[in-house]
């Protein structure tokens, strides 16, 4: 059993057992012992490793051999060399972000995003940095910001995807009008060769190319040979078939290597192993040149009827020289419509648009910024009123027939970072459906020159015409690299052949009007088939010429850009879902699954975006705070959902009930819903938790410690009734380890303190609401929760004068308050169903007759908000407009202030003091944590709202003691965030994230720190 709960920089740590899941499955123990003896790194070969990296954001899956962590060069060189004597395939590996395939193989992975991922240094006067190729793309940036420069590729996912992936792909992305590809920007590399040498390549005098090359020298020697006859012998095949683009990324790396001989008299191996795809040597360190940033941008979303109306527009647009130019169609426009993320960006959209051009600017000043969008839109909607300065040139600069229809402008970076976020989700977005039929990348990065664009969009829509599907466009259309998706279905026989004749006829396309197959995302599983049409046999036979130079026993990374040693190639192999896919779940799903497919669609949404991997440690979002902590990628949202997939499909030989898979997988989700908004294309893994753990209690009973906290309100009352003497019981010396043997309660956590007097009998005893209904503009029922109810009841008054204080009647009814939160949290959905249907009886009538619903408790509010909808929906025994009317009715106490304004007079006056404030994860979940921002400010505070996860307690989860240590480590994240913060005061709505924060001997407070609305009850 692994001890998957020591946080990563915990000394008692073991690398070898820490996640060494299932260790009998191991298939090759040699194997594994000669590797783990000649590497620091950790190495593993269990069952559940393998499946986690059989998958990239591809749609491909192959099981790998096993998986090293190398820690440096010497780890890496070590495995090459024993895998080359042994003829074992070895795979070079970043964030697993490969849209084609190529970084999933039959070989020893490494992952070098692990360990591998450091920050060398910069040199800003030569404009050049130097790093490890697991450091992100991102976190190099950030690195490079004091100086005011950048790597320059910046592919959609660079928060996601790795230097070495970058080089690997030579990558770009969407400002590669002003930018070249991660080729351009290589000036060296460290690598390591298919035997196992190490060695730097860098810039080499043609002249001195004789001096360095020898046929049947060392490996070295016979790799400047290979390069010497590339240039000798192939310089008028690369001239007449390479097409004259800047964004070709097919085939191996023949054009650049020819360019820098003429334009420079020298050349750069490394950057032959630019777009490589790890098949010619494996980079370990890389320096790399670096631009400038710009001072200002700005944006301009131009929305057009029609897609062929925007690629109209593009050629003309280019004129005005942007720095870039994104295209969105309507079926992406339409999907990201349907997620919580992005709807309100294209509500903004004119009704009835059916594309948008995305245009961005770079400038030296915002005036500058400010006039070239007012040029653009001088020039493309003449009607429109230029901004800037009215006495400037209007900057028409073309007489091509106007085609947009609006225009949206962003100038603030909070409101350009929302336009670029939509599109760089694309197709995270376009994978959100979850029926068979999806938008597969496979030719979805066809690069064309801009003034073909029309034609080629023309005639790729009457290949899908005639094969009876359509496509989603969107992308890069500034440099004519259309993302394009058609959709099919590879669980059918049908949908395979589609696809590949689909491929077969584009490719035909793309030489027709002197294109790329792939202007972006490589070669892989999914393109290297084409590229012998592409380039020609000739250029094909060079291409295995140069790969059994560089790799002559073929292990490095073998199939990808000029296929396998055979020459093979086919990329309706090794497919992720096929004609023989099956899945079984292995019970009947007890929840409302909105979904096509249902919960079998849920379950295989994920497809390895890595969108889950990306966010910074301390900073971004919600979703995957044990992954975070742990940097595992079994407890990333895309760990769990593939495992998932993969024991209900029986590709892990675990079934998904079993402890072990339990244990490993599902365990240490702790249900945040942080995935359900972070996650673009909507990955519930809460949800698909809670569905696992009933089917188990179903299969195997409940355990003793869901019993306890599935019944938390039964404890909480009990508690309540005994006091005082119930809180000196918990306090005697030895409760704390009583506790943690007999019900795995953690002995360092502080059970709650019982108060004798609830908030319920507190409320009658005052005689009820001190604002008559009669004179009140609003009535709310406040549902009192457990916690707020027995024990934080100082928290329940400030919430009841406050909302007097505004001018509300309020009320608390009998016989509702707890919400099912616990029992649902722990997996218990019979008795959450049956409390549910139990409080919607009561409420909905209240709530028709005029009543407003409020919780003081954030996930009680939630619970109702939006997990009653999958728990009773459809329910026989209770009216789905009753259900969905008590959803709609719900709030939070802050959110139901905000929400009607209603705080504006309570004669609230904080005097400026600061705040920092944690959102529940819950409530940020579904975008509601910001009700407490506005209410707070408004009373006077100066609020920091902290961009925060889960604070680690998450209800239940931190008091156990198997993951106490986990909790912390999260903790531990939330504890940076409030040091960093200027404020005075931190302030939480969860009483989770209280009692996590009071406990923390870290965090400068008086005990725990208070709720939002007592701050505004203080402001009275």
């Amino acid at each position: 059993m692994a001890t998957h709960d020591i946080p990563p920089d915990d000394p008692a740590a073991d690398s070898d057992a820490d996640y060494d899941y299932v260790s009998d499955s191991v298939e090759r123990p040699a194997l594994l012992a000669d590797l783990r003896a000649r590497v620091d790194g950790d190495v593993r070969f269990d069952s559940y490793t393998r499946q986690l990296y059989a998958t990239d954001a591809s749609i491909y899956e192959v099981l790998p051999v096993g998986v090293v962590f190398p820690t440096s060069t010497a780890d890496v060189a070590a495995v090459v060399e024993y895998c080359a004597d042994e003829g074992i395939p070895v795979l070079p590996r970043g964030g697993g972000t490969s849209l084609a395939g190529q970084t999933v193989n039959e070989a020893v992975v490494l992952d070098f995003k692990h360990d591998m991922d450091g920050f060398v240094g910069v040199d800003p006067e030569s404009e050049t940095a130097r790093a490890q190729p697991g450091i992100t793309l991102a976190e190099l940036n950030d690195e490079l910001a004091e100086h005011g420069l950048k790597y320059a590729p910046d592919p959609a996912w660079g928060d996601k995807s790795v230097l070495g992936g970058a080089i690997g792909n030579n990558s770009t992305g969407a400002h590669s009008l002003v930018y070249e590809k991660a080729d351009g920007y290589l000036e060296s590399a460290e690598v390591v060769l298919a035997d196992g040498t190490v060695t730097t390549f860098g810039w080499v005098d043609t002249d001195d190319l004789d001096d360095l090359a020898d046929p049947d020298g060392d490996l070295e020697a016979r790799i400047y040979a290979e390069v010497q006859r590339v240039l000798d012998e192939e310089a008028d095949e690369i001239r007449e078939r390479f097409p004259d683009l800047k964004r070709n990324v097919s085939g191996f790396n023949y054009d650049r290597l020819l360019a820098d001989a003429e334009e420079h008299g020298a050349v750069n191996v490394a950057r032959l192993l630019a777009g490589s795809e790890g098949t010619l040597g494996i980079v370990t360190k890389a320096e790399v040149s670096l631009e400038p940033v710009p001072e200002e941008t700005a944006v301009a979303m131009l929305t057009y009827d029609d897609v062929v109306d925007a690629m109209r527009d593009v050629a003309p647009i280019l004129e005005h020289d942007p720095s870039a130019v994104e295209v969105m169609d309507d079926v992406f426009l339409d999907l990201a419509r349907d997620t919580d993320e992005f709807r309100d960006v294209v509500d903004l959209l004119p009704e009835g648009t059916d594309s948008t051009l995305l245009v961005e600017f770079y400038a030296d000043s915002e005036t500058e910024a400010r006039q070239r969008v007012a040029n653009l839109v001088a020039d493309r909607l003449p009607t429109a009123t230029p901004a800037g300065d009215p006495a400037a040139d209007a900057g028409s600069v073309t007489d091509d027939p106007v085609h947009a229809v609006d225009v949206l402008e962003a100038y603030d970076d909070d409101r350009q970072a929302h336009f670029w976020k939509m599109r760089k989700a694309g197709l995270p977005i376009l994978l959100s459906r979850t029926s068979d039929d999806k938008h597969w990348p496979y030719i979805e990065d066809t690069a064309i020159p801009a003034e073909h664009l029309p034609e080629f969009v023309a005639d790729f829509q009457a290949i899908l015409d005639d094969l009876d599907t359509f496509a989603s466009y969107y992308a890069h259309a500034g440099p004519g690299v259309l993302h394009v998706r058609p959709l099919v279905n590879l669980k059918e026989e049908e949908g395979v052949a589609k696809m590949e004749e689909i491929a077969d006829r584009v490719t035909d396309l793309v030489v027709e009007y002197g294109g790329s197959v792939s202007g972006e995302h490589g070669d892989g599983r999914a393109r290297t088939q084409w590229n012998r049409k592409f380039y020609g046999d000739d250029l094909w036979a060079s291409f295995r010429e140069t790969k059994s130079t560089f790799d002559p026993e073929w292990i490095l990374n073998p199939g990808q850009v000029c296929g396998d040693e055979a020459g093979e190639s086919d990329m309706t192999d090794n497919l992720r879902f096929d004609p023989n896919y099956e899945f079984d779940a292995g019970f009947d799903p007890a929840l409302n699954w909105d979904t096509e497919n249902g919960f079998r669609g849920m379950t295989e949404l994920c497809h390895g975006c890595a969108g889950c991997t990306g966010y910074q440690e301390t900073t971004g979002g919600v979703m995957c705070p044990t992954y975070r902590a742990a940097d595992e990628e079994v407890l990333s949202t895309r760990g769990r959902a593939n495992m998932l997939r993969s024991a209900m499909n029986g590709n892990l030989p675990d079934d998904p009930l079993d402890d072990e898979f339990l244990h490993e997988v599902m365990d240490l989700c702790v249900g945040c819903k942080g995935c359900k908004l972070d996650c673009p294309s909507g990955v519930d893994m809460a949800k698909l938790k809670t569905e696992v753990k009933h089917a188990d209690h179903q299969e195997n009973g409940v355990s003793l410690i869901d019993r306890v906290f599935g019944h938390t309100e039964e404890l909480l009352e009990l508690g309540s009734l005994f006091a005082p003497l119930s809180n000196w019981a918990t306090s005697l010396p030895g409760a704390d380890a009583l506790a943690e043997k007999t019900v795995g309660i953690a002995a360092e956590r502080d059970l709650p303190e019982f108060q004798r007097e609830t908030l319920r009998k507190w409320f009658d005893r005052r005689g009820g609401s001190r604002i008559p209904e009669s004179a009140a503009d609003r009535k709310v029922l406040l549902l009192p929760d457990p916690y707020t109810n027995y024990s934080k009841v100082d928290v329940g008054k400030a919430a009841v004068r406050v909302l007097e204080a505004a001018g509300v009647h309020v009320e608390m009814p009998d016989g509702v308050g707890d919400s099912g939160r616990p029992a649902y949290s722990r997996g218990l959905v019979d008795r959450t169903r049956e409390t549910a249907r139990e409080n919607v009886d009561a409420l909905a009538p209240r709530v028709r007759d005029g009543w407003d619903l409020a919780y003081v408790e954030p996930s009680d509010a939630v619970m109702l908000q939006s997990d009653y909808l999958d728990v009773l929906l459809p329910d026989p025994g209770v009216a789905d407009a009753d259900i969905e009317a008590v959803a709609a009715n719900t709030y939070g106490v802050c959110e139901y202030l905000d929400s009607f304004r209603l705080d504006e007079g309570a004669g609230f006056d904080a005097s400026g003091e600061s705040l920092a404030y944690h959102g529940h994860c819950h409530q940020t979940a579904e975008q509601r944590d910001h009700h407490a921002v506005g209410v707070l400010r408004r009373a006077g505070y100066e609020v920091d709202p902290l961009d925060s996860t889960c604070c680690g307690m998450a209800g239940s989860f931190g008091y156990e003691a198997e993951h106490y240590s986990m909790s912390q480590a999260i903790g531990d994240i939330l504890v940076d965030q409030v040091s960093e913060s200027d404020a005075d005061t931190v302030t939480a709505p969860g009483s989770s994230c209280r009692t996590q924060l009071g406990e923390r001997d870290d965090v400068d407070v008086d005990g725990e720190p208070p709720h939002p609305v007592e701050k505004l009850a203080d402001a009275l």
